[in-house]
């Protein structure tokens, strides 16, 4: 039986966890095994490149999604099937064109259904439990 920190992982994953677009890393990130006490130390102390990725781009689309306030598939809707800088996401956020603003509002209406939904279960369950108990 290994031990969870002997256990390693895929650049891919790693990257992913991370919040960090793999190709704009070192290629030595790209081709190397990460192991959990790694991963661990990379996001406990990350080194310049990591920090500067996080800080400046490129992102990844779910980044770059969560930054816009809208979905991965709104972002395809969008046209932008590429990574984005922050200077980017800066400049979409400042002037944004129509599909960002539809995207936008099209993404908060989910999130309040959603929150409707999830409110609405929460007082069925409340019914119930008090039910329950009479």
């Amino acid at each position: 039986m290994t031990s969870a920190n002997s256990q390693s992982m895929k650049p891919t994953t790693v990257a992913k966890k991370l919040g960090i677009y793999l190709p704009a890393t070192p290629q030595e990130f790209q081709d190397s095994v990460i192991t959990r006490a790694d991963f661990a130390e990379l996001q406990a102390n990350p080194p310049e490149w990591l920090a500067e990725l996080r800080r400046t781009g490129p992102h990844p689309r779910p980044v770059v999604a969560q930054k816009l306030n809208v979905s991965i598939s709104g972002l395809a809707r969008g046209g932008v099937e590429e990574a984005l800088t922050t200077a980017e996401i800066t400049a979409l956020l400042q002037a944004p064109p129509a599909w960002l603003v539809a995207e936008r509002a099209t993404h908060a209406a989910v999130r309040a259904e959603a929150q409707r939904v999830k409110d609405e279960a929460a007082k069925k369950d409340a019914k119930k439990a008090r039910a329950n108990a009479e």
